[in-house]
């Protein structure tokens, strides 16, 4: 999915790049470090042209963006009036998300042997995905701030049919709307026993379940005063680690679902709604937590929105 998404990177080890270091001359080093400063110069007022441009771009106010969203709307809808099929994915360019138009696919895509890759099934980590994984209030010392909730559903394909052993990884922001990241600086306050993040394994019946904190809204760059709806971020994996999807789960009712370019740029109304969670007082637990349901559909013409930039528009059709 994604599925921030929102990438991995590796390095050599420190080891081998000390060794690499200490069997250099003395002027190589010199030379080097002159050549390093030249670039590190270039990439700062590179980065500071690049920040002065967001800058302006955030100048934008919600008015202007929620302008632009209106009229792709009702673009949208002339095109279903003269025929045109509902569009059930996001739209990969979608301009009012104003990064969109630098991170979206350009270029065909490089078909891979999945075997190449991997032999069988993802290898979910060094241990076994434990039932408490699941609990994303109790992972520390003391009780997260906020309000808790039990989200739960399950996997199916496109016929309905349940997808069991299936990994379904969450990450989400805490109650004041803070990721645990360090690219995440604005003004809010970390939580201390909260870190956003859990596991669990699909039961027979495609069920899963997570105990969680309901995530807080919280601002960011793409216009002046640009905030995200709360949502919680869903992974899920297939045999393959090709088949990986990223996806967004929303709550309903939220006031910030016209405002946000990124809810928005899945044009088609039954799309966006199949993003928002159901309030399930079955679920809910007195005393203790409110509950939602949410299912998610891997394949079909239903399927759940993802984040799978990387396949471009011939993602609708391999799935």
């Amino acid at each position: 999915m994604t599925i921030d998404a929102h990438g991995t990177h590796r390095a050599h080890s420190a080891a081998e790049q000390n060794a690499a270091v200490q069997d250099s001359a003395v002027q190589d080093d010199a030379w080097q470090d002159a050549a390093w400063q030249d670039e590190n110069d270039e990439l700062v007022a590179h980065a500071e042209a690049h920040a002065a441009h967001v800058l302006d771009a955030a100048a934008e106010s919600q008015a202007d963006i929620s302008a632009e969203i209106a009229a792709l709307g009702e673009a949208y809808h002339r095109e279903l009036k003269d025929g045109a099929a509902p569009e059930t994915q996001p739209r990969l360019d979608f301009a009012p998300y104003r990064s969109s138009l630098l991170r979206h696919p350009t270029k065909s895509l490089h078909h891979a042997d999945p075997e190449t890759i991997e032999l069988y099934s993802p290898a979910f980590g060094h241990q076994d995905v434990h039932a408490l994984e699941s609990d994303l209030t109790i992972q520390h010392n003391g009780e997260p701030l906020g309000e808790r909730i039990i989200v739960a559903g399950k996997v199916l394909d496109g016929d309905g049919r349940p997808v069991a052993g299936q990994l379904v990884e969450i990450w989400q922001a805490n109650a004041a709307g803070r990721y645990v990241h360090k690219r995440d600086q604005h003004p809010a306050p970390l939580d201390p026993n909260f870190t956003g993040v859990g596991r669990c394994i699909t039961g027979p019946d495609g069920s899963y379940r997570f105990t969680t904190i309901k995530p807080g809204a919280y601002p960011w760059k793409n216009h002046l005063n640009a905030w995200r709806p709360a949502h919680i971020h869903f992974s899920l994996f297939g045999q393959e680690f090709t088949q990986r999807i990223v996806t967004q789960m929303y709550f309903p009712g939220d006031q910030l679902f016209p405002l946000d370019p990124i809810y928005q740029s899945i044009v088609d109304q039954d799309a966006r709604d199949r993003l928002v969670a159901n309030y399930d007082h079955e679920l809910t637990q007195p005393e203790w937590a409110l509950g939602y349901t949410w299912d998610i559909i891997l394949t079909g013409s239903k399927r759940t929105w993802t984040e799978n930039e990387a396949f471009g528009d011939a993602g609708d059709d391999e799935e």
